[in-house]
């Protein structure tokens, strides 16, 4: 099996075998990021024997189960519809794709688990399946990977960049060294392509095959049409209308100076209360990233929002560039014709980046006195502002947030541009392509406060 992308759950599956005590493990998120791919991937090269069943494509193993769970009953159900297939104890890997079409799958995963003969790894779109009823089915015998379309480290990789560059990009951050002239235009017009092409593996295989942007528009439209079909085929309990709408109308919300989620873009006459529970729908089958803007800059970060004001973004910022008009992406390249929508596509591409670090996003937004920060993400026992400047314009909101007192959690801090690595005192200042290293950055950081409680006002380990 040929594999031209090396993807991060590659190493977690590794290390999932090598755990002796592994649990069943089911790999979540949204349709189309190559779950599947990468599975078959690790399956072929480690087992024996690899039983793979998708549910959808085979309706007929949904029947597998009707005599039970226990695992003989199972592989006697199986053996009967396809004799050939061979359980060989401890070198048998039973793949249970599209697991949203057989709940019932998510129940043998106890009994697995307890027979202890054979791994199991099940795979399921976020995009109507119900994990409610399959949690609930597995407790404590499952372990679960939510899985994300391709990070900028994964891109890199896809490039030809090896560990020990993206080590040598993470040092810069560390010891807040800014990056000569002709590495920050390499590693910027790498950034941009990432931004133009997004991180759903198709497109950027295609782009890396073909050297060049060729197809890859005509893949993220098919794309974005399929994304289309499956709110239709899969929204149950809701006005599927209303939901392919507001998924329509993200882009519209995005150019609008707030970037807020307002209902009356959608319709004239609009009410909240109509659409209630689309925007969920959508962020639970992973098509979409909703941002919530805090009451307070403090402390805890959850439970300290508002659930009725957020923004939300597309999953995938390509996907955000096709959306918009054909020539979208060619601009992007070059720099121009966006205007003020150059600053949704950063702040979408931001929240995408720091979501794949595992964050949850936040804004706030504040009229009296006037406060806007893009985001916040936090350490051990500081809350952190990041802001997202598409242009070099004055940063009055992050040094309000950073010189009073009236904020005690805020201690540091940063500001994503076209800028290079830097640290003035009160905040760094990152080039948009370290985004991806931003949470093992802080993590560190922290660390290094603990040792040394001159860090921060040195901005480095020096």
């Amino acid at each position: 099996m040929d594999k031209l992308l090396r993807r991060k759950i590659d190493a977690y599956l590794m290390a999932w075998k090598d755990n002796p005590d592994r649990k069943p493990l089911i790999v979540k998120g949204a349709r189309q990021i190559g779950k599947t791919r990468s599975i078959e991937w690790f399956a072929s090269r480690n087992y024996k024997s690899v039983i793979q069943i998708n549910f959808v494509e085979q309706t007929k193993y949904k029947n597998i189960f009707e005599d039970g769970f226990e695992v003989d009953a199972v592989l006697k159900n199986i053996s009967l519809l396809n004799p050939e297939l061979k359980f060989i104890p401890g070198e048998t890997l039973f793949f249970f794709d599209e697991l949203q079409a057989c709940p019932n799958c998510a129940t043998s995963l106890k009994f697995f688990k307890l027979d202890g003969r054979f791994d199991v790894i099940c795979s399921g779109s976020l995009m109507g399946i119900n994990y409610r009823e399959i949690e609930s089915n597995s407790v404590g015998y499952k372990e679960d990977y939510e899985m994300h379309s391709m990070d900028f480290e994964e891109f890199l990789w896809a490039k030809g960049y090896a560990d020990d560059f993206i080590e040598e990009l993470y040092q810069h951050m560390l010891e807040v060294k800014p990056f000569a002239g002709l590495q920050m235009d390499v590693l910027f017009g790498l950034f941009r392509d990432y931004v133009t092409i997004g991180g759903m593996p198709e497109v950027v295989n295609t782009y890396i095959k073909n050297k060049n942007f060729s197809g890859t528009l005509g893949i993220q439209k098919q794309l974005l049409k399929d994304y289309e079909e499956d709110i239709t085929k899969y929204v149950e309990g809701l006005d599927k209308a209303k939901v392919k709408a507001v998924y329509n109308h993200i882009s519209t919300f995005l150019a609008k100076e707030n970037k807020r989620f307002q209902i009356t873009k959608i319709a004239k006459n609009a009410r909240n209360r109509d659409y209630i529970g689309c925007v969920e729908w959508l962020a639970d089958a992973g098509v979409i990233n909703v941002c919530y803007c805090l009451n307070l800059p403090e402390l805890p970060l959850k439970g300290n929002y508002d659930s009725k004001l957020y923004k939300i973004y597309y999953k995938d910022t390509g996907l955000l560039i096709a959306s918009l008009d054909e020539e979208a992406q060619e601009d992007l390249r070059a720099n121009k014709n966006l205007g003020a929508y150059k600053g949704a596509i950063y702040e979408n591409i931001v929240g995408d980046m720091l979501v794949k670090q595992g964050y949850s996003l936040y804004y706030y937004s504040n009229d009296k006195p006037s406060l806007e920060m893009d985001f916040f993400v936090r350490d051990a026992d500081s809350l952190i502002p990041v802001e997202v400047k598409a242009n070099d314009n004055a940063t009055v909101s992050l040094n309000n947030l950073l010189k009073e007192d009236k904020y005690p959690d805020v201690k540091y801090g940063i500001k994503l541009g076209y800028k290079n690595v830097g640290f003035n005192g009160k905040f760094y200042t990152f080039p948009y392509f370290l985004t991806f290293l931003l949470k093992r950055f802080v993590a560190e950081r922290q660390r290094g406060e603990s040792k040394s409680c001159g860090w921060i006002r040195k901005g480095n380990y020096k």
